[in-house]
């Protein structure tokens, strides 16, 4: 079994059966709630454009070939990526793939010049929340708060720039390929 990340867009073929998954979880736990009739699905609310270097990036991690999981980051702000569809295989959960997502995406983070991460993410994925707070995110809501009233549940990290990149590396540099 060989794993490896390839960044790629979300228009891939391959990102396909992934995307559907999440857009079938996000309808599943949230239809009743967020979407309003005639509003675009939660999924396709953003263009592949903004997931592009050298701004933001797409990557898939394949098991085999196949994609087991993935995520994407956008532009926030100057220093701020906003981190996107971190996502893993339905069948597969409970195995680390999407902390290895999450890994990877912040060390590419990184490597475009970044200083921080800011996402969302819904009130009904308490795997989400439990993997962003284990992984040094700061939950930018009460912990007391009724999680049905705040819908979105924002987080932010202060991203450790390492020196030697912090000396050399230009700002949003090109997407390091793997």
């Amino acid at each position: 079994m060989s794993e490896a990340f390839v960044y790629t867009t979300p228009l891939d073929p391959r990102a396909a059966p992934l995307l559907e998954g999440l857009a079938h979880e996000y309808a599943t736990r949230y239809g009743d709630v967020l979407r309003e009739p005639g509003e675009p699905r939660e999924i396709d609310r953003y263009p592949a454009h903004l997931f592009a270097p050298p701004h933001g990036n797409f990557v898939l991690l394949l098991r085999d070939g196949v994609a087991v999981g993935g995520g994407a980051f956008m532009r926030h702000d100057e220093r701020t990526a906003e981190l996107k569809r971190v996502w893993t295989h339905h069948a597969l959960r409970r195995q680390g793939l999407a902390k290895k997502v999450l890994l990877e995406l912040e060390a590419q983070v990184l490597r475009q010049g970044y200083e921080r991460i800011c996402l969302t993410t819904g009130f009904r994925q308490p795997e989400a929340v439990a993997l962003y707070l284990g992984h040094g995110y700061t939950a930018l809501f009460g912990p007391v708060a009724d999680p049905e009233t705040p819908r979105k549940l924002p987080f932010e990290k202060e991203l450790v720039v390492p020196l030697a990149q912090s000396e050399a590396a230009p700002r949003h540099a090109e997407a390091v390929q793997r």
